[in-house]
């Protein structure tokens, strides 16, 4: 039997195998300790060149590299655009960044 991240690994490989235009990964790294998740998300960069890749997901390190990240709310569309112009909205994505981003930091 494999563990959860395991699987979540083997799915995400099988997406990108097949080789398809369009993908869609919903919390592709929910399973994953946090350096799993960073060579999941250097992986999945290569491997999505020349793909349209929709990413759900509450952790906001998969979303710093998207082209277009649109921010969600009660099923409507709060904030728009990327990493750095989120950030410097200050919005509601800002507010998240920091807050997982502060899970990090050295004190």
């Amino acid at each position: 039997d494999f563990s959860g991240g395991e699987s979540q690994k083997i799915a995400i490989s099988r997406a990108f195998y097949k080789d398809a235009d369009i993908l869609i990964m919903d919390e592709p790294s929910s399973a994953l300790d946090p350096i799993a998740e960073y060579e999941l998300n250097k992986a999945m960069e290569s491997a999505a060149i020349g793909k349209t890749v929709f990413y759900i997901s509450h952790r906001l390190s998969t979303t710093r590299d998207a082209d277009r990240i649109i921010m969600l709310e009660n099923g409507h569309i709060i904030e728009e655009g990327t990493h750095d112009s989120l950030i410097k909205m200050n919005g509601k994505y800002a507010e998240m960044w920091n807050a997982q981003a502060g899970k990090y930091a050295i004190s």
